[in-house]
């Protein structure tokens, strides 16, 4: 059996059908016909021996070996660029970073100017998102997940602690009273009430603590921590990432007991791609960022 590469033009309408998962949005970016497109999808596939994409009446979808071509081939033109790019004199082109809102809102927000700075030709772009990122089909070079750091197939790197505790404002802290006790802010509005963090603080508190059976959901920590900067309720927040709000009197942290947690923020990517001289470059950038404090 050949172990002979197919043409690379075959390889090139590959990958963006399989980045696509349609041949009408390959050919646009391609700049050839339809039909163009589907002939060399057959060729590869005859060269292959087998099919790579599985046509449905209104859609295509990636066969089970097109699933584990596809991420390779996409991470290894995506190398060339860089490569080239590299070659010519620096790092250019576009950096897609997906991160949880409330760490882009926060913390990448106002350092992020310092990469861009030391990378002028790399335009960066951020895409606030909690929704499931998934590198075989999207065009994301790295991401900020939430969670212990065991994802398959990525690289991950720690970046922040996951330890929280309540925060309120100035204003909510006066209510209390001047000899408040963990006790006394079930006196006052909790934010997100139904988060587990908040029993599982109350209870190391020695709180008795029921989590309401109707609640409501701030859907992020960005949105509770801007309720709780508003007067709103108490927060229960992630203390690596409002330690500016914390240091500005915006947020207040009415007791010293904070949560650890076994999660974390991490900057994850997948393994193929770590030697990407974009990756590289945003990788250890954020990790002397945050080593720097």
């Amino acid at each position: 059996m050949s172990t002979a590469l197919p043409p690379l033009a075959a390889i090139r309408v590959f990958e963006a059908v399989a980045r696509h998962l349609s041949f009408t949005r390959a050919a646009a970016e391609l700049g050839m016909t339809q039909a163009a497109v589907s002939y060399q999808i057959k060729l590869l596939e005859e060269r292959f021996g087998g099919p790579l994409f599985l046509r449905k009446p209104r859609q295509i979808e990636l066969s089970a070996a097109g699933q584990r071509l596809a991420p390779a081939i996409t991470d290894a033109f995506a190398l060339m660029a860089e490569a080239y790019a590299a070659a010519r004199g620096g790092i250019e082109g576009v950096l897609t970073v997906c991160a949880k809102v409330s760490f882009a809102t926060s913390w990448l927000a106002r350092h992020i100017g310092a990469f861009q700075l030391a990378h002028p030709a790399l335009a960066v772009r951020i895409d606030a998102t909690d929704r499931a990122i998934d590198f075989t089909r999207e065009e994301t070079d790295l991401a900020i997940f939430f969670g212990t750091g065991d994802w398959p197939g990525l690289q991950a790197h720690r970046l922040l602690a996951g330890d929280y505790t309540p925060m309120l404002s100035r204003d909510l802290v006066a209510r209390l009273g001047p000899h408040y006790t963990p006790a006394d802010l079930l006196r006052i509005p909790l934010l997100d009430p139904g988060d587990y963090w908040w029993r599982e603080w109350f209870k190391a508190a020695g709180v008795n603590y029921e989590m309401p059976k109707l609640v409501y959901n701030l859907s992020s920590q960005a949105v509770i921590n801007a309720a709780a900067k508003a007067g709103q309720g108490a927060a229960i927040l992630s203390t690596a990432l409002y330690d500016d709000d914390l240091a500005a009197g915006r947020l207040i942290q009415p007791f010293d007991l904070v949560m650890p947690s076994d999660r974390a923020f991490h900057l994850v990517y997948p393994e193929t791609r770590r030697n990407q001289p974009k990756i590289r470059a945003f990788r250890d950038w954020i990790l002397a960022e945050l080593a720097s404090g």
